[in-house]
C-alpha cells in the first residue's frame, strides 16, 4: 500500500494534538504502520500548529514535505492557506471556516485575507468547508470543534468503522466529556 500523508493544522488551543492521537489510534488498530509527528509551531493558545500523520504498510519517517500531503485537515481558515503548498496536486482540504485573527491582524499590522476558500479552490485543492465551530456548539461545546472535524474526515476513511472511532474516543477522551465528544463526532459526520 502506498503511504498516505495527512496534515492537521490549526491554532494552539484548538485540539490538534488530540485529533492526531485519535487518528493515529484508529489507523494503528486497523493494522497500518503509523508515524505521528510531534506538534510543530507554537503550542500556546494562538500560535500556528501542525501535526503530521503518515500511514501505510511501512512508514519510515513522520515528516511530510511540500507537495506530499494527500489531505490537510485545517481547524482554521487562514491555516489552510498557510499550509497549502504541502498539498499534493488535486489533494483534499477539509477546512473549518472559523476565523481566528493572528497577532499581526489583532495589532493592525495586517489584514485577514478575503475569499480564502475560493483561493484554495483556484489553487487546485478539493475543498470541503464547513463552519465546524457551529457544529461543535450544536453538540454542546465549542471545544469539540476538533472532534466535529474528525467526524467529517471519517467519511473519507470508509475502511475505519464507526465502532473503531468510538473506541478511540473512549480510550482518549476523559469520561466526563465522552458523550459530548461522541455527539460532536456524529454531528460532524452528518454535517454535509
Amino acid at each position: 500500500m502506498e503511504t498516505k500523508n495527512i496534515m492537521i493544522v490549526g491554532v494552539g488551543g484548538q485540539g490538534t494534538l488530540l485529533a492526531s492521537k485519535l487518528l493515529g489510534y484508529v489507523l494503528l488498530k486497523k493494522g497500518y504502520d503509523v508515524k505521528v509527528s510531534e506538534v510543530h509551531g507554537m503550542s500556546q493558545r494562538g500560535g500556528s500548529v501542525v501535526t503530521y500523520v503518515r500511514y501505510g504498510e511501512h512508514v519510515y519517517s513522520p515528516v511530510i514535505d511540500k507537495g506530499e500531503a494527500d489531505v490537510i485537515i485545517s481547524f482554521e481558515l487562514l491555516e489552510a492557506a498557510r499550509w497549502l503548498e504541502y498539498l499534493k496536486p488535486n489533494g483534499r482540504i477539509i477546512v473549518n471556516t472559523q476565523r481566528i485573527d493572528p497577532m499581526p491582524v489583532i495589532t493592525g499590522q495586517a489584514e485577514y485575507p478575503d475569499n480564502l476558500v475560493a483561493k484554495l479552490r483556484e489553487a487546485g485543492a478539493k475543498v470541503d468547508e464547513e463552519d465546524f465551530l457551529a457544529v461543535a456548539e450544536n453538540a454542546g461545546s465549542k471545544k469539540t470543534v476538533n472532534i466535529a472535524i474528525l467526524g467529517r474526515f471519517s467519511e473519507y476513511l470508509p475502511e475505519i468503522s464507526d465502532e473503531l472511532w468510538t473506541e478511540a474516543l473512549e480510550t482518549q477522551v476523559p469520561a466526563k466529556f465522552l458523550e459530548l465528544n461522541k455527539k460532536a463526532f456524529l454531528l460532524g459526520k452528518e454535517s454535509r
